[in-house]
């Protein structure tokens, strides 16, 4: 296992995740750990390059390109 942090976050703030989301995990920590990894992951970018690659196929089917 990896090297642990401690992190500050407001008090209301981790209430209200907890209240919201823990049900569907296991604590607020894994629920943070997850919305960290899922944003260093970055999909949204690669998502952008296959839509461009979708619209450029496109064009060329269309006899645009």
């Amino acid at each position: 296992m990896s090297t642990q942090r401690q992190i500050g976050l407001p008090a209301e703030l981790c209430l209200a995740a907890e209240r919201k989301f823990v049900p569907q995990f296991a604590n607020l920590e894994s629920l943070l750990e997850f919305v960290l990894r899922e944003l260093i992951e970055d999909k949204a970018e690669a998502l952008d390059r296959k839509e461009q690659e979708l619209l450029e196929q496109r064009l060329r089917d269309l006899g645009y390109v």
